[in-house]
């Protein structure tokens, strides 16, 4: 019996997806998906006769009772998730019930956010001399959160930041990055990356907050607030003609 996939939609755009994922989408006979965060555009991908089930409105259980129940009965299912299921995607309690019952599961990444965001910006996250360290968080808001993952002890590397899930906290976020970051470090805010009606600005720190309640972003936006995100002349060690290197030496 084949596994239960989890497959991971990417940022939204259908040409984002992996082959995998193309692949797994045109197979299934059940399709258990995010309806609220993934276009509706990615489930056309599916068989004319496979079943639709969106899971907006469900419970873990009812979702978990409904994998199984088409699992047991033979169907090849999959349960789609937005972006890369790996982050922030709640699927190790889905794959702890599923392999309780005996049944197999398998994931197939997704773009992540960040990675889109900093495509379609056309700037690179990791810069010699700015930043090496890419860090992808959340604010602390009402989800645990390790006490060892505060954001003052994320935000005092001034890396590469990468906010998921945080535009109903971004005031206090703002109030707690502007301490550790320069106040006109780029803030790239993306809301619904990839999608038709995406909105994407780079904005100074300072006005990160103030840009977002403008736009009444509550949900489905990404924040990277780093140096990178300034052009610049920095150029790494790999192709410079001066430094030497295994397949290229003096």
């Amino acid at each position: 019996m084949s596994p239960i996939s989890i497959v991971g939609a990417g940022p939204g755009a259908l040409d984002l997806l992996t082959i995998r994922a193309q692949e797994r989408l045109k197979t299934a006979d059940v399709l258990v998906w995010t309806d609220s965060l993934i276009p509706i555009q990615i489930t056309n991908l599916v068989k004319d006769d496979c079943e639709k089930i969106k899971t907006s409105s469900l419970t873990l259980e009812e979702i978990i009772h409904i994998l199984i129940k088409k699992h047991t009965e033979g169907k090849k299912v999959v349960r789609l998730h937005d972006g890369d299921p790996c982050l922030y995607g709640a699927i190790s309690e889905q794959i702890c019930k599923l392999n309780d019952k005996g049944i197999e599961v398998e994931i197939i990444p997704g773009v992540s956010a960040y990675q889109a965001t900093a495509a379609t910006l056309g700037f690179e996250l990791t810069i010699p001399n700015l930043t090496q360290t890419i860090i992808l968080s959340r604010a602390d808001g009402r989800t645990g959160k390790p006490k060892t993952e505060s954001l003052k002890k994320l935000a005092e590397i001034q890396s590469s930041l990468c906010l998921y899930l945080s535009a109903r906290h971004i005031e206090e976020v703002q109030s707690i990055l502007i301490n550790y970051y320069p106040a006109n470090t780029p803030v790239a805010i993306a809301h619904r990356i990839t999608w038709t009606d995406e909105w994407l600005k780079v904005v100074p720190l300072s006005e990160m907050a103030k840009t977002s309640k403008e736009r009444k972003l509550i949900r489905t936006t990404l924040y990277i607030i780093s140096p990178t995100l300034k052009i610049g002349s920095n150029r790494s060690n790999l192709y410079n003609p001066t430094y030497s290197h295994l397949f290229r030496p003096n």
